[in-house]
């Protein structure tokens, strides 16, 4: 009997080591997504410079197409400010499509947060973000596009 002990402890440690592995690969990869640090939107070139109405448009008429070409892209849209959100550590800026309510929202980077708490509804601004994805809400009927890391570019006068 304890021969056949001795056998199956090679298994086990084998086993035993195995999940320990991939114990460490896996905090290791979530180490990683945790801690990334991402350059300052502000001195990345925008892949694609567009009207935030137009954008919006795009995305209503075929938001697949519209999310699979602007993922992970530095977008700069030019528009007028809708409404302006305030939240926890973030202030975040709406460009609202009328006919639809579909919208662009902005959250921004935290060194620049006091350029955008500057803007006020009504202004005509450009700004800079990574894109982070649009959604169609059956509920709302309306299209939300979201940025995140945003700068403000510029601000136009009225």
């Amino acid at each position: 009997m304890p021969e056949h002990v001795q056998k199956k402890k090679p298994w086990l440690k084998r086993i035993l080591i195995g999940i320990l592995v991939v114990v460490v690969i896996l905090a290791g990869v979530y180490w990683y997504y945790a801690t990334e640090k991402f350059a300052d939107t502000k001195s990345k070139k925008a892949d694609y410079t567009l009207n935030a109405l137009d954008f919006i448009r795009e995305f209503q008429q075929d938001i697949a197409a519209a999310n699979k070409k602007y993922t992970d892209k530095i977008i700069e849209l030019n528009g007028k400010v809708s409404a302006i959100e305030a939240a926890d550590t973030t202030v975040n800026i709406k460009m609202v499509e009328p006919a639809t309510a579909s919208y662009v929202i902005f959250a921004f980077q935290q060194q620049h947060l006091s350029e955008a708490k500057s803007v006020k509804e009504g202004d005509s601004i450009s700004v800079k973000g990574s894109f982070g994805g649009g959604i169609y809400s059956e509920i709302l009927e309306a299209t939300a596009i979201s940025f995140k890391r945003s700068t403000l570019n510029n601000k136009y006068p009225n």
